[in-house]
């Protein structure tokens, strides 16, 4: 322990991984108290059929999502602050989003499929329930993990990892409508808000509103 708060102390900016805390409180205590008012629902979702082995790239989000963030904490700093800036912004605006506009979806099927894909499926939807869906939080933090390794060019193997990352992130998308967790316009939404978050992360200067704070060591 002794150890890891030294290394802290001489990196700062790994503070930003403390935003989870706050985010996990408020994401749960929606999930409980938010009752939809808006449901999603469009034609095209009707059409996109039910797919028990999506669940793979559906859970992949978690690693993706925690080992994209360790690997730029350990390789690059500004492109870790960059992520943490570039997803944390999409988490919050989602949050918001939930609070201010209540949604939620009725598209989830009942389905007779018995094998350990469909276990897995059933043991997700049991634990994340319908609500707060529009913007997708899975969509646009893979999105925007995705569109940050796409501008990284310190890869031994450039090529080919953002190739990977590109055919990950875009099954990890796919896969939020093929479970029925999410409607299309959600991941509409989802990619909406990373293409903006792009724009004020790369295209403004987002580190002054920290060095205008007593933040202002995270953007060091």
């Amino acid at each position: 322990m002794k150890q890891l708060f030294s290394w802290v102390k001489e990196h700062p900016y790994s503070l930003w991984l403390l935003y989870y805390i706050p985010y996990l409180i408020c994401f749960v205590l929606l999930e409980h108290f938010a009752v939809p008012v808006f449901i999603i629902h469009t034609p095209i979702d009707d059409q996109i059929p039910f797919n028990e082995y999506f669940i793979l790239p559906y859970l992949l989000w978690f690693p993706f999502m925690f080992g994209s963030l360790l690997y730029f904490l350990i390789k690059d700093k500004r492109s870790f602050q960059d992520l943490c800036f570039f997803m944390f912004s999409g988490m919050t605006v989602s949050l918001l989003t939930y609070l201010v506009l209540p949604n939620g979806l009725d598209l989830r099927v009942d389905f007779s499929v018995n094998n350990i894909f469909a276990w897995m499926v059933s043991l997700i939807q049991n634990v994340d329930d319908s609500a707060n869906v529009c913007p997708s939080i899975h969509v646009a933090s893979t999105f925007s993990i995705m569109l940050v390794i796409l501008r990284y060019s310190k890869f031994r193997h450039p090529s080919w990892t953002k190739l990977g990352t590109s055919l990950i992130a875009i099954s990890i998308i796919l896969s939020t409508m093929f479970l029925k967790q999410h409607s299309i316009i959600d991941v509409i939404a989802g990619l909406a808000l990373s293409g903006i978050l792009y724009f004020v992360t790369y295209r403004l200067n987002w580190r002054r509103l920290f060095y205008s704070t007593k933040l202002h060591f995270l953007a060091d």
